[in-house]
């Protein structure tokens, strides 16, 4: 039986450590597709796709092929390599439901022992506060306090990720944000994602130099309240005729055209529109949304209007018809 691979249930995406690909390839899954149609929807061969899957099931976020039996455990098998190294590694490593009794249980523990104190008594004891209390000052509303804790000796990634997590002031978050070592930890950056107060000199400097796939999950993410998705359609907008034409046809091509509906008004140089022109479509999505794009170039339209795939769908062909590059 073909394998048509399904996401675990409440599984968060965001809180494993996931490449853009991976991620947009998680967003696809619903079991009903199977492995040569999902290569076929990525522009990607077999062997790609399924290496993907091998590790986002190695990953707990897709369902395996079969249930795996007591020596099912491959030693080959990918696993993701821990990011810190300390206590808090075993708090990345839990459960969402655990993860979120202990953040709650550090939220309880400020607000009934800690949140009283003055703001000057909280920065002082939280520059060498110790464990449950440095946790638990990851959650004080001040940015003072917050650099504070950045400034203890024993913060870690854990800290790191409470703190972006929570935290709801423009200074404090930027303070994180001037931590490096933090703002390389995957799992800060899907906190940082799903916060509502996300600075946007924050996001730019963080996400400007990733490529324009990532940046377009972001834009798409449900995970990512509207604020963030908005300020990533705008980064989106501002990156992509900065970028290679190899980096704009792999974004085009890889999402099947759902990118261009953010594209509206840009253009594609003639380096773009040659990669594109190279490709054979068979994908009716992909050649429908390049259609509705008004930007698409001349010859872009005259290679789509050549294709098997258009030939043989009158649909099509009218659409590219009433395209205004249509020549």
């Amino acid at each position: 039986m073909t394998w048509k691979p399904a996401p675990r249930p409440g599984v968060d995406p965001l809180a494993l450590p996931l490449d853009p690909l991976q991620g947009y390839l998680l967003s696809r899954l619903d079991g009903t597709l199977d492995v040569p149609t999902l290569a076929h929807l990525m522009n990607l061969e077999r062997h790609q796709v399924a290496g993907m899957l091998e590790t986002l099931v190695a990953l707990g976020a897709v369902t395996p092929a079969r249930p795996p039996g007591p020596a099912a455990a491959s030693p080959s098998a990918p696993s993701p390599a821990p990011m810190d190294s300390g206590p808090e590694d075993a708090e990345a490593g839990e459960d969402a439901p655990h993860a979120k009794a202990r953040a709650a249980t550090h939220r309880a523990l400020f607000e009934q022992r800690l949140h009283a104190r003055s703001v000057e008594e909280r920065v002082a004891l939280a520059r060498g506060a110790a464990e449950p209390e440095l946790s638990a000052y990851c959650f004080d509303p001040t940015a003072e306090v917050v650099r504070a804790v950045l400034d203890n000796p024993q913060v870690g990634g854990l800290h790191a990720r409470l703190i972006a997590a929570h935290h709801r002031t423009a200074a404090g978050l930027e303070a994180l944000g001037g931590r490096t070592a933090f703002t390389n930890d995957g799992g800060v950056r899907r906190a940082l994602l799903q916060n509502p107060l996300l600075p946007i000199g924050l996001y730019r400097r963080l996400w400007s130099p990733r490529r324009l796939l990532e940046q377009y999950l972001v834009a798409t993410s449900r995970d990512s309240p509207e604020q963030v998705r908005a300020m990533a359609r705008e980064l989106l907008r501002a990156s992509f005729n900065q970028r290679t034409g190899e980096e704009r046809a792999e974004l085009i091509l890889t999402t099947e055209g759902r990118c261009l509906a953010s594209l509206v008004g840009l253009t594609i140089d003639g380096h773009t529109t040659a990669l594109l022109c190279r490709r054979t479509y068979v994908s009716t999505l992909l050649i429908q949304n390049i259609a509705r794009w008004s930007a698409a170039p001349p010859p872009l339209i005259a290679h789509l209007r050549r294709q098997d795939a258009v030939k043989r769908n009158a649909a099509l062909r009218q659409l590219l018809e009433r395209h205004p590059n249509a020549s």
